[in-house]
């Protein structure tokens, strides 16, 4: 029987970097035939979904790597702040031993991390969009009935403004669905709204208030829903969050215990694609153009001067997605085992500096009122509570 080969990875094993990113008689599609997965594309399938989706990786690794060059040399100061420079700095963190290997590695490595990270962070789009594609359907077809006319799970030529209730939700704010002269323009292509007139699908209960343009944005229960089935598993999309899947979930993998405002303009954008009539998610369609709703959407969340409303949103997020870590501290109860533990062992202490002449001030005070030490939150003793 003839044994597998194994296939070295440059970025992820010690030793002297070799002249090709892979053993000598392997090429790119042997990963393909034998469907061995790097690991830098396990990472960059997270990096695309919680923080640049649309990201032209080569440019960002040869900005991040020449930006931290001049940092090192004194020629700028970390007071001239970029924002791909954060982008960059976000995914060193998230691939371990990343920043080591592009500085010491040869150019060839430098590409092929690029190559991963790509294929990573497109890989787990085009999985998102196909999933999503079937998911939505279940999703707007309204509770013990039926969609009139019927939708096709795998087909999207009668959605979009073809169909009433797609065409509802994907009708900008700022115009009047119930006008039926609007309706033909916009199922007949004659009018086309821009990526920057937002959908009603982005607002609660599809409710807009011109006055107060915030209330209720990226609050609608279908991007909950979206949110819920790419990234804590599809079963847990119909039970409060409970998941009945056996496998780890995508935020598990990655340890992700709250929302990033990128991951709420991801699954905004792969909503606002799935109810699209558009077969084919691309950078090129004008119709859609994905890419520039996406930057709009990021743009706003990343925005100092909203950061307010943005941490509000998050907030609101965090306890819809991840109750269980964002639960607030509470107050222990005196007569509680813990509690009881917790004041005998600090009469001990002040027992045993009492006979050293040393007597702590908190020795007398109960285990419920002395400090936040003594808080925990909701989720059990391992949460970690995130602001």
């Amino acid at each position: 029987m003839r044994q597998r080969k194994r296939i070295r990875n440059p970025l992820f094993h010690s030793g002297a970097p070799t002249e090709r990113p892979i053993v000598a008689g392997y090429s790119y599609k042997d990963f393909d035939d034998r469907k061995l997965t790097d690991p830098l594309v396990h990472y960059g399938r997270h990096f695309g979904r919680t923080v640049r989706t649309f990201c032209r990786t080569q440019a960002l690794l040869r900005n991040g790597l020449g930006r931290a060059m001049q940092l090192e040399l004194g020629r700028i100061s970390l007071d001239d702040p970029q924002k791909e420079q954060g982008v960059y700095e976000r995914l060193l963190a998230m691939v371990p031993g990343l920043e080591e290997r592009l500085n010491t590695g040869t150019d060839e490595e430098f590409f092929y991390a690029a190559d991963m990270i790509t294929r990573g962070a497109s890989s787990a789009r085009a999985d998102d969009t196909k999933s999503l594609k079937v998911a939505i359907v279940e999703w707007i077809t309204p509770p013990n009935g039926i969609l009139s006319p019927p939708i096709q799970r795998n087909v999207k030529t009668d959605r979009g403004f073809h169909h009433p209730v797609t065409g509802r939700l994907l009708c900008p704010v700022n115009l009047n669905w119930g006008s039926l002269e609007l309706r033909e323009a916009l199922a007949s292509g004659v009018l086309v709204p821009s990526a920057d007139l937002w959908p009603r699908f982005l607002y609660q209960n599809e409710e807009y208030y011109e006055e107060n343009p915030w209330k209720g944005l990226f609050r609608n229960s279908l991007l909950v829903k979206g949110f819920k089935h790419v990234f804590t598993s599809p079963s847990s999309v119909y039970k409060e969050g409970v998941s009945r899947a056996t496998k780890c979930s995508n935020a598990q993998r990655h340890g992700m215990k709250c929302v990033t405002p990128a991951s709420i303009a991801y699954i905004a954008t792969q909503i606002r694609f799935a109810l699209s009539s558009s077969p084919a998610f691309s950078r090129s369609d004008i119709t859609t153009n994905s890419e520039y709703f996406y930057n709009l959407v990021i743009e706003l969340l990343e925005d100092p001067e909203e950061h307010a409303e943005v941490q509000d949103l998050l907030a609101w997020w965090n306890m819809m997605i991840f109750p269980a870590t964002n639960q607030p501290s509470q107050e222990l109860h005196e007569e509680s085992v813990f509690c009881k533990i917790k004041d005998r062992r600090r009469q001990l202490q002040a027992t045993d500096a009492a006979n050293r002449g040393d007597i702590p001030s908190s020795a007398n005070e109960p285990a419920s009122k002395a400090g936040e030490s003594n808080k925990v939150s909701a989720g059990g003793p391992d949460t970690v509570d995130v602001e």
